[in-house]
């Protein structure tokens, strides 16, 4: 995908310059995803889902997006092609007729 290609070049293009990729191993980037998704949640304690601010969200959200492609890049994974499987075979383990409508886990369907 283009879009996630532009997204991912303009990332290393960014860290390069700043001779960042020594920082940039595997476990440092999923820790990373990991404290932005905490960040993420942060947006949404003791509140509403509608009273979140957006805005902060959408920073959040890119910085938990920019070290996944980071990772992604890191490993050579085509990230469309990894999300299409696992759609795929989440799929497999959520049948409709079975998921439809219930938030049960695969093994309780």
């Amino acid at each position: 995908m283009k879009d996630i290609e532009e997204i991912t070049q303009e990332l290393l293009k960014f860290r390069n310059e700043r001779d960042w990729e020594q920082f940039h191993n595997p476990k440092d980037l999923a820790l990373a995803i990991n404290v932005e998704a905490g960040e993420l949640l942060e947006l949404f304690l003791w509140k509403n889902s509608e009273n979140a601010n957006t805005e902060k969200i959408k920073e959040e959200l890119a910085d938990v997006f920019a070290y996944s492609f980071l990772l992604a890049e890191k490993y050579k994974l085509d990230v469309r092609e990894i999300v299409l499987d696992k759609i795929s075979k989440n799929g497999e383990k959520y049948p409709v007729e079975k998921a439809k409508g219930t938030a049960k886990k695969y093994d309780e369907l």
